[in-house]
C-alpha cells in the first residue's frame, strides 16, 4: 500500500490510481472509505476482496455535488433537488432511480479530502474501510493495521474520519418517500421538506 498525503500531488496519485483500476481508502466525515472507479465489476469485485465478503453490486456512490447526478443517469425529482440543497454536503443518502430503470444510492460527504478526492475522480463507488466483521477504521493507521498484509488495496490518503452517526438512507425510486435508515438527519427534519415518509 502506498500512504498518499492529502494534498495536491497525493490526491492526483490516488486519482490516478482509481482511474486505473485500483482501489482507494481516504477519510469521510463518517469512517474511512474504500472506493473504485465506477462501471468497472472488476474492480468492484478487487473491492470486496478487500473487504473479505461476497461481492454486492449495490454500493452506495458518493459524490462531489448534484452536478455528479447527470453523468450517473439519476432521475432527479424536486423532493431530491430540496434535500440536496437542505442536507449536501453531509449524512443523507438518496437512493434515486436512474434512466434504466435501477436505483442508486448517492451522498455528497462533508469532509474536504474526500469531496477534493471526488472532484478529480467524479462519482465513486464506496464502502467502508474495514475488512468484514471488524470494527471501522477512523484514521490512517487504523487503515494500515487493518488491511495488513492485503494487496488488494492499492493507496491510502492520510486523514482522520469523525467517526459518529451514519447517514440516513432515503428512498425516493418511488412515488412515497421511505426511509431506510434514520441516521444523522432525523425523520422529523426530513418529512419538514417532503412531507410524510413511510
Amino acid at each position: 500500500m502506498r500512504i498518499l498525503d492529502a494534498d495536491d500531488a497525493g490526491l492526483q496519485a490516488a486519482a490516478v490510481a482509481l482511474a486505473d483500476g485500483e482501489i482507494a481508502a481516504f477519510p469521510t466525515d463518517t469512517v474511512h472509505g474504500l472506493a473504485c472507479r465506477p462501471n468497472d465489476p472488476a474492480a468492484l469485485d478487487r473491492l470486496f476482496v478487500a473487504k473479505g465478503r461476497p461481492a454486492e453490486r449495490q454500493v452506495a456512490v458518493l459524490v462531489a455535488g448534484l452536478s455528479d447526478a447527470s453523468t450517473l443517469g439519476l432521475l432527479l425529482t424536486d423532493s431530491a433537488r430540496s434535500l440536496v440543497e437542505a442536507f449536501w454536503p453531509g449524512g443523507l443518502t438518496l437512493v434515486l432511480a436512474t434512466a434504466d430503470g435501477e436505483t442508486l444510492g448517492v451522498r455528497q460527504p462533508d469532509h474536504p479530502v474526500a469531496r477534493a478526492l471526488l472532484a478529480l475522480t467524479g462519482p465513486l463507488p464506496t464502502t467502508s474501510a474495514n475488512p468484514h466483521g471488524m470494527p471501522e477504521c477512523l484514521t490512517t493507521d487504523d487503515v494500515l493495521i487493518a488491511f495488513a498484509g492485503s494487496e488488494a488495496i492499492s493507496v491510502v490518503v492520510r486523514g482522520e474520519s469523525p467517526g459518529g452517526t451514519a447517514s440516513s438512507v432515503l428512498d425516493l425510486s418511488e412515488g412515497q418517500p421511505r426511509l431506510i435508515r434514520e441516521g444523522a438527519v432525523s425523520r422529523a427534519r426530513l418529512e419538514a421538506i417532503v412531507g410524510p415518509i413511510d
